[in-house]
């Protein structure tokens, strides 16, 4: 599995969304570097972890970023919430969480019903098939649809999609499954570790709703929501989601 490491100080790991890499999250790579160690992870089937070995299994992934990285905060981003959350559940080297555009449960159900309906996830599964490229650029017009800053974050993600090479259909497809079935709102009320819940306001994809309703079943849970931010609010509001990053760790300590 490909991790790059950028910067200096306290270790951060972060874990990308859907379909997409480690480089999505340049704009905080530039803003966060001066003060952290950022380990960026690209998930097995994505960017330049093609290893065709390495399956989208969220133990063993978790497993296998924790045993190439130091004591951190694992921060996920949309689909990466659900392996920096799982790491932050049953590992005793996690500092911290930050779920960004992130939730335990992304569909909803009759006791959790400000998500997406199971639907939406089944059909860009059937689409793949038809129409690979046409999916992918229909998913990430989603990621930010609403933001106040959504053309420019559109051509960035555009940009960045095949930066480092196209993601292999069965990680997408398995991904796609994770996101359906995946449920860890249990291991909230668990967490030993403080968590940072960064929303956006105008997410499509993620309702910040369900994100306060996540943070307020875990203990030292904080809930921000950016006002005007889509699903990928390191993008258009970078400065505001790396000031919040800065202050969640001074508030962990050395």
């Amino acid at each position: 599995m490909h991790i790059e490491t950028h910067g200096q100080g306290p270790d951060l790991v972060l874990i990308h969304g859907w379909a997409l890499h480690g480089g999505v999250f340049a704009p905080l790579v530039q803003r966060l570097a001066p003060r952290f160690r950022l380990h960026l992870v690209d998930l097995p089937g994505h960017g330049h972890s093609r290893d065709p070995d390495e399956n989208l299994d969220l133990p063993a992934v978790v497993s296998a970023i924790a045993a190439r990285v130091p004591p951190a905060i694992w921060l996920g981003w949309s689909l990466g919430g659900l392996f920096a959350l799982r790491a932050a559940a049953t590992l005793p080297t996690v500092r911290g969480l930050a779920m960004v555009a992130a939730t335990p449960r992304f569909v909803r159900g009759p006791d959790w019903p400000h998500a997406v309906e199971a639907s939406v996830f089944a059909r860009f599964g059937e689409d793949l098939g038809r129409d690979y490229a046409g999916t992918l650029d229909r998913f990430i017009a989603l990621d930010t649809l609403g933001s106040e800053h959504g053309r420019a974050e559109l051509k960035t993600l555009r940009t960045l999609l095949h930066a480092r090479g196209e993601p292999d259909p069965a990680a997408l497809r398995a991904g796609l499954a994770l996101l359906d079935g995946s449920d860890l709102r249990r291991s909230l009320p668990g967490l030993r570790v403080p968590s940072l819940w960064l929303a956006g306001g105008r997410d499509r994809l993620v309702d910040p709703k369900g994100m306060a309703a996540a943070a307020a079943r875990a203990p030292e849970a904080r809930f921000v929501e950016l006002a005007g931010a889509g699903h990928a609010p390191f993008l258009g509001h970078v400065d505001a989601v790396a000031a919040e990053l800065a202050a969640f760790a001074d508030n962990i300590g050395p």
